[in-house]
């Protein structure tokens, strides 16, 4: 089973992650603030739903090729820090859009937001990405079922991504208007995401390649 103290690192690179705007979060916000508390919450229904799509996909794939390719291993290493430097950029970039500059969006029923929400998470391809380059960084055949720890790290990374996104919906209008009256905020947000996942990116790339 995977180390505790690895699935901490793991549970706080998942946080970054939700933390960083992407289409999950720019829909959830822009759902809460033009359609209310409610339809946030039913629309992260439907992200969540996708995110175990990719959990699935994501833990059968990987065992299958590490088992066919052991060079994958390499690849998605590799894969895995450029996907978290360019993060850093999105983070870092002159002009950088806030999040919380909500979208107008048209009041939609309950069936139809669970409905958006799960596509904007299946198609997400910073979900995707994440799942297939930085999961394999987290797994080892010395803890096990290669299988069993992608879901135990699937379900970490839904577990962190459905309490951020459950407070992102549920304080949206409120967020959204402290960080209007205090743009410095989240500029200073913007800077320490971008350097802590910079961090990381170097730190993979110099990691010791794993014996499969």
């Amino acid at each position: 089973m995977i180390a505790a103290q690895d699935l901490l690192i793991f549970a706080a690179a998942c946080l970054l992650m939700v933390l960083t705007p992407g289409p999950n979060m720019i829909y959830l916000i822009s759902r809460s603030i033009c359609q209310g508390r409610k339809a946030g919450v039913t629309s992260l229904l439907g992200v969540v739903a996708g995110f175990f799509v990719h959990m699935f996909a994501a833990a059968a794939g990987l065992t299958a090729v590490f088992l066919a390719v052991p060079m994958a291993y390499e690849l998605l290493k590799w894969a895995g820090a450029l996907y978290l430097l360019w993060m850093a950029w999105q983070a870092l970039k002159p002009g950088a859009r806030s999040p919380f500059e909500a979208q107008e969006l048209a009041p939609d029923s309950s069936p139809k937001l669970v409905l958006m929400g799960f596509m904007t998470s299946v198609l997400n391809p910073k979900v995707a990405v994440f799942y297939l380059s930085v999961f394999p960084q987290f797994i080892s055949p010395e803890h096990g079922s290669m299988f069993s720890q992608s879901v135990l790290l699937g379900l970490t990374q839904i577990s962190v991504s459905f309490t951020v996104n459950l407070l992102i919906a549920l304080f949206a209008s409120g967020i959204a208007f402290w960080f209007v009256r205090n743009p410095l905020w989240l500029a200073v947000q913007r800077y320490v995401m971008g350097f802590v996942l910079a961090g990381l990116a170097v730190k993979l790339m110099l990691e010791q390649r794993k014996t499969l």
